[in-house]
């Protein structure tokens, strides 16, 4: 099996070329570090001087950056082969990035990308590190978004690693690196990155994979992460040319997620590993599969196990579009508000029936709505011996409020004449005249707002309301169970899942509820337990057809 830049030992020379050494004190090349000048320019041609010797004698080098802080204006950096860059951790070693004599250049630290320097499988980068420093990239500003203004933004890397870097408030994606191959993405910190990205953009993620640049392989490893307040995704793979295959080898395991647009997400990879990750207080959804990337592909074959998915201001588990695989096991998927899993249509071109959905061994429980909701079609899932209890928090009435007894902020509405249960709200849009809030958790008299987008300061779509303004809330869906088949469901399983509600008051309302859109044809549901729900074991809006429906607790065969 071939390599990329596989060196053989007559091709390195036993000595580096005279003046190029191969380890470079930054401040012995023309950068200062003092915060005033404008280091890039040494800092480039160092980077060149070095591709260049690496080029020459085949042996890597390393630039160490001392404490201080760097100044990078006005102009990004081309990178080179060959060449890491070290600095003295994270706070001791800072780079600044600003554009504000050159409005119309992205500047990242580091880029090198087949638009623009012609990468691709041949002409790679190789032996690059990148390591112990800080990236601040709220300098950068531009008048429209542009996808460039990233901390790193690398293409078609073989061998690379990103480790303890602390990366934040980039205009655009974080850490933004294409096409890794034999790579490793270690410890690193990316926070508030996207700034400039509305939510539609392309990028703006905390750390953004594109995918598909090697074949049916790319082996990354993405390990011990966190992503914190992002405008897009916290942690996404994306496929990034149409009719690439989607590539098997990579793996986000320890990463943890939060206050994201989504959490983690796959879009276009093909069996991705998911593992022992936290996703919390993400806004849309912890993890989530859509095609809503640049080729419109939905990965698939993925694992998602171990994973604590909890606090998301929707649903904890997001899927569309897929045509499955996909694997959900042993996770605890708690106090979302909206829906844990939501198998769900999002647009776009692979509206098949999704196939083989797996949901083995979870714990779904304290979640706003269902535990389970399937609003797109699957034929053979596999449901079986889930741990679901007391959902339907969401269970309050329809309220409006105003006058003397009512206040706002930015992320809260008190009420001192409510008398809430707590959490009932969770998850409802709040009105107060045109402004709409999104409400992450309730107590008796407050409502706690979630941010309008990641990192915002405010939960209100507009400015936050005065005193004694009127609001209103939604009355909660009156049917709210542990699992809801809102959808054609073909030959699947539903085994050995014990769902009740020991909460008092009781808020999930039904074990199993299939809706009059849902269909349950030819399925196997067998061994469960449904008893202690608040209003009973079953609903069947539509009466299944065919298959077996046999022991299950609570309940007598429907058919």
């Amino acid at each position: 099996m071939a390599y990329p830049s596989m060196p053989s030992v007559a091709g390195v020379r036993p000595y580096p070329v005279a003046g190029a050494p191969l380890l470079c004190n930054a401040h012995e090349h023309g950068l200062t570090g003092d915060g005033t000048t404008n280091d890039q320019p040494a800092f480039a041609a160092l980077v060149d001087r070095l591709g260049d010797a690496y080029a020459a004698d085949g042996r890597a080098r390393v630039i160490y950056c001392p404490p201080g802080v760097y100044s990078i204006r006005d102009a990004g950096t081309v990178w080179r082969a060959g060449v890491s860059l070290v600095g003295a951790g994270p706070g001791a070693t800072r780079f600044v990035l600003s554009n504000s004599g050159n409005r119309a250049d992205p500047t990242p630290l580091a880029f090198h990308t087949a638009a623009l320097h012609g990468a691709d499988r041949e002409r790679h980068l190789a032996y690059c590190t990148f390591a112990d420093f800080e990236i601040d990239g709220s300098g950068v500003a531009s008048a429209e978004y542009n996808p460039l203004a990233k901390g790193l933004a690398l293409q078609y890397v073989v061998r690379g690693v990103f480790r303890n870097l602390y990366i934040h408030h980039t205009a655009a994606s974080g850490l933004g690196c294409d096409f890794l191959q034999d790579s490793l993405i270690d410890g690193v910190l990316v926070v508030g990155c996207g700034r400039l990205d509305n939510g539609t953009e392309m990028g703006g993620a905390g750390i953004g994979i594109g995918i598909g640049g090697w074949g049916s392989v790319e082996r990354l490893n993405i390990v011990n992460c966190s992503a914190v307040g992002n405008a897009t995704n916290g942690i996404f793979l994306e496929l990034q040319q149409a009719g690439e295959l989607r590539p098997r080898g990579i793996r986000i395991i320890g990463c943890h997620a939060q206050g994201n647009r989504f959490g983690i997400s796959d879009w276009g990879a093909n069996g991705a590993i998911v593992s022992a990750c936290t996703m919390t207080g993400n806004l849309e959804a912890g993890f989530h599969v859509s095609a809503k990337g640049t080729t419109h592909s939905a990965g698939r074959g993925g694992i998602v196990t171990d994973c604590v998915i909890d606090g998301n201001m929707r649903d904890g588990i997001s899927i569309g579009n897929t045509p499955g695989p996909y694997t959900i096991r042993g996770n605890r998927i708690s106090g979302n508000g909206r829906y844990g899993y939501h198998q769900r249509s999002l647009g776009g071109e692979e509206q098949a029936h999704a196939r083989e959905i797996v949901l083995e061994s979870n714990d779904f429980y304290d979640n706003s709505l269902d535990a389970i909701r399937i609003d797109r079609p699957i034929d053979d899932a596999i449901i079986v011996n889930n741990r679901i209890r007391g959902n339907g928090r969401q269970c309050g009435p329809a309220e409006r409020g105003g006058g003397d007894s009512v206040r706002y902020s930015e992320k809260q509405v008190v009420d001192r004449r409510a008398t809430w249960q707590p959490d009932e709200h969770r998850g409802k849009v709040v009105r107060v005249g045109d402004r709409i809030a999104v409400v992450a958790a309730n107590d008796s008299a407050t409502l706690s707002l979630a941010p309008i987008r990641p990192d915002a300061h405010t939960g209100w779509s507009a400015d936050t309301p005065v005193p004694g303004t009127s609001y209103e809330l939604p009355a909660a869906p009156p049917t709210r169970a542990g699992i809801t088949v809102n959808a054609a469901l073909d030959s699947a399983s539903i085994r050995g899942n014990r769902i009740w509600d020991r909460r008092h008051p009781q808020a999930q309302t039904h074990g199993l509820w299939i809706t009059g859109r849902g269909s349950c044809v030819d399925c196997r549901i067998e061994d469960n337990d449904l008893a202690g729900n608040a209003e009973g074991p079953i609903r069947l809006d539509r009466s299944p057809t065919g298959g077996r429906w046999e022991r299950n607790h609570g309940t007598d065969d429907p058919g």
